[in-house]
């Protein structure tokens, strides 16, 4: 089975119920679990929960969404962005991720001279880690969201 970029996790449906049943007994209305769970599936368009239980994956397939805010490290200078992109990759554990840089990252070891990157291109792995290490044996970049 294919999942695109925006198939929801059952994770995601399972927490979309809980803030449910806590809008609703904000409201004062009592919802049980289970029914908050079926209304949730019918709304991601599903017949049940246990359709949409069979039909979805467990997790997030891709840690990073397009768009979402990120922190991290690379080249060890720690950094603030946004993902404008992002693909999955064969393997079924690694993805390839661009991120925009809020503010330039100077990716030079000598102070002495600056050259600064704006936007970055990177293999990682569901953990937000590169497999690719550094010279002094970290990892090039470590991306979590923000």
């Amino acid at each position: 089975m294919s999942y695109s970029l925006d198939t929801p996790s059952i994770q995601t449906l399972k927490s979309e119920a809980r803030t449910l049943r806590e809008t609703r007994a904000t409201a004062g209305e009592t919802l049980t679990h289970g029914a908050a769970l079926e209304q949730i599936a019918r709304r991601h368009g599903y017949r049940d929960w246990n359709t949409a239980r069979a039909a979805l994956p467990d997790a997030e397939l891709v840690p990073f969404q397009v768009g979402g805010r990120v922190k991290g490290t690379y080249l060890d200078q720690p950094f603030t962005g946004k993902v404008i992109g992002v693909q999955l990759l064969g393997d079924g554990g690694h993805s390839t991720v661009t991120v925009t840089f809020d503010a330039p990252v100077n990716v030079t070891p000598d102070f002495m001279f600056a050259a600064m990157r704006h936007r970055v291109v990177a293999t990682l792995d569901r953990h937000g880690v590169t497999p690719a290490l550094r010279g002094n044996g970290r990892p090039q970049m470590v991306v979590k969201r923000a």
